[in-house]
C-alpha cells in the first residue's frame, strides 16, 4: 500500500512538472522561439522545430525574425529530403514575405526542391510537367537573376526526362502495332528535346526496373 502511494505521488509530480513546463512555454519573446528552433534544427529534430516555428508564428506574426525563420526551416527540410514540407514553407514565404531582393532566390529554392523530389524515371510525370512550367515562369520573370543558369540547368534535365518518357510511350505503341500513336509521342519527345538520341539512358537497378 505504501509503495503504491509513493508511486501514485511520483506519477502526479511528474505530470504536474510536465504541465508546468508546458505552461511556461507560452508568451515567450520572439528571439526565444527563434533560438530554440535553431537549436532543434542543429539537433536534427525537425518535428519539434516545426512546432517551435508555429509558436513563433502564432505569438509574433509581425516579428522581423519570422521571415528568416521560415527560410531556415524550409531549407532544413529540403536538406533532409523532406520536400513536401520544404515546399509548404516556401509557398508560405511567397504568400507572406514579398521581398523583391529575395523573391527570385526563394522561387529558385522551390524549383530545386521540386526537382530533387523527382526520383523515378517513368513516374511522377505530373511533377515533371509542373516543375518545367515553374522554370518557364522563372526564366520569363527573372531574366537577370543570378540563379538563372541553375534554373536553366534544372529545366534542361527535366525536358530530357520528359522526352525520355515520351520515347518510351512511343516504343510501347510500336510494340502493340499502333504506328500513328507512336509517331505522335515521338513528336512530343522532340518538342521537349530535339536530339533525343543524345539523351543517355538512366541506369536503373534491376529490382526497380521491373516496376518501371
Amino acid at each position: 500500500m505504501y509503495k503504491t502511494l509513493i508511486l501514485l505521488i511520483s506519477t502526479i509530480f511528474i505530470f504536474t512538472a510536465c504541465s508546468s513546463k508546458e505552461e511556461a512555454e507560452y508568451n515567450k519573446p520572439a528571439v526565444y522561439w527563434y533560438n530554440k528552433m535553431l537549436k532543434q534544427i542543429v539537433q536534427n529534430n525537425l518535428d519539434k522545430a516545426d512546432d517551435t516555428y508555429t509558436s513563433l508564428e502564432s505569438e509574433h506574426r509581425k516579428s522581423p525574425l519570422l521571415e528568416s525563420a521560415n527560410l531556415i526551416i524550409a531549407t532544413a527540410h529540403m536538406n533532409e529530403e523532406e520536400y513536401a514540407m520544404a515546399n509548404y514553407y516556401f509557398d508560405e514565404y511567397l504568400k507572406r514575405f514579398v521581398n523583391k531582393n529575395s523573391i527570385d532566390h526563394v522561387r529558385y529554392l522551390k524549383i530545386k526542391s521540386k526537382f530533387l523530389a523527382f526520383k523515378n524515371q517513368f513516374r511522377e510525370q505530373e511533377l515533371v510537367i509542373e516543375t518545367i512550367a515553374d522554370t518557364n515562369d522563372f526564366i520569363l520573370n527573372y531574366p537577370k537573376s543570378k540563379y538563372l543558369h541553375l534554373v536553366n540547368t534544372i529545366q534542361s534535365r527535366l525536358l530530357m526526362a520528359k522526352a525520355t518518357f515520351d520515347k518510351e510511350i512511343s516504343a510501347l505503341y510500336t510494340r502493340i502495332d499502333k504506328p500513328k500513336a507512336s509517331k505522335v509521342y515521338i513528336e512530343k519527345a522532340k518538342k521537349s528535346w530535339e536530339d533525343t538520341a543524345s539523351i543517355k539512358p538512366i541506369t536503373v537497378p534491376w529490382y526497380r526496373a521491373i516496376f518501371e
